[in-house]
């Protein structure tokens, strides 16, 4: 009777099937090379991906018809125009900004050359520009205060704009000139002889104002003085008046 024989077991070399080389791949850890092969499979996916979505988005107007095409166009010319039309209105704007601060710009120049010119007429400013200078000698003292205040009032007349005495007194509309028993006072302020007036104005007009018959020149003449004409460079007058404030009217506040 022939003895029982257990099957033969396969060698351990045996081939594998190919779902066991799967499993197998799937089971074990990835190698260096693979993950790196992964990587580049996916970059390439996504990259393919993009540039289809790519494609498709630049097909959007490939199927439509021949009047949707023209609806799309007019759509994208009003859009141009209310463009241009938003520039052309902003440039404006721009342009009346630009005018507004001219003129703006132009009122401050003008304001601030007024003020100039008021502060140089008050004597709340210094003042240097053409003019005569007129030297009075009074070596008796007989020369009256009148007579001075004449040749003041001949030479605003004759257009002086700045008048000083002896670099010490301004004088202006409201100076006053009084006789009294220490001499002549300007404004309360005692001038002694020589009088030296200082005023800023055209040169010829000036030196004429004073010497013509029974003027001012001919006056001081008959009191015992003398008057001398010089026409300098520059006439620099750098006394001034004190601000007086006013009674009623007040600076407006800066806006």
């Amino acid at each position: 009777m022939p003895e029982d024989t257990e099957p033969a077991k396969p060698a351990s070399n045996a081939p594998s099937t190919g779902r066991e080389r799967l499993q197998r791949a799937f089971m074990s850890r990835p190698s260096r090379g693979q993950a790196i092969v992964a990587v580049l499979l996916a970059f390439v996916g996504f990259a393919a991906m993009t540039q289809v979505q790519s494609n498709e988005r630049d097909d959007d107007y490939t199927g439509l018809r021949q009047a949707d095409l023209i609806r799309v166009f007019d759509g994208l010319s009003a859009s141009t125009e209310r463009a241009r039309s938003e520039i052309a209105r902003l440039s404006e704007t721009r342009d009346d900004l630009r005018s507004s601060s001219s003129r703006r710009q132009a009122a401050l120049d003008k304001a601030r050359e007024d003020a100039a010119v008021y502060g140089i007429l008050a004597g709340t400013l210094p003042a240097t520009g053409p003019g005569v200078r007129i030297t009075i000698t009074d070596e008796a003292g007989t020369v009256k205060y009148s007579t001075l205040l004449d040749a003041l009032q001949e030479l605003r007349a004759a257009g002086a704009e700045a008048i000083e005495v002896n670099d010490r007194v301004r004088v202006i509309a409201q100076t006053s000139i009084e006789q009294t028993t220490l001499g002549i006072e300007f404004d309360g302020e005692l001038i002694e002889a020589p009088y030296v007036i200082d005023v800023i104005g055209e040169p010829t007009t000036l030196a004429g104002s004073l010497d013509f018959p029974s003027g001012p020149t001919e006056r001081v003449g008959e009191e015992g003085g003398s008057v001398q004409f010089e026409e300098p460079d520059e006439v620099l007058i750098e006394s001034v008046v004190k601000e007086r404030p006013g009674d009623f009217a007040e600076p407006r506040p800066e806006q």
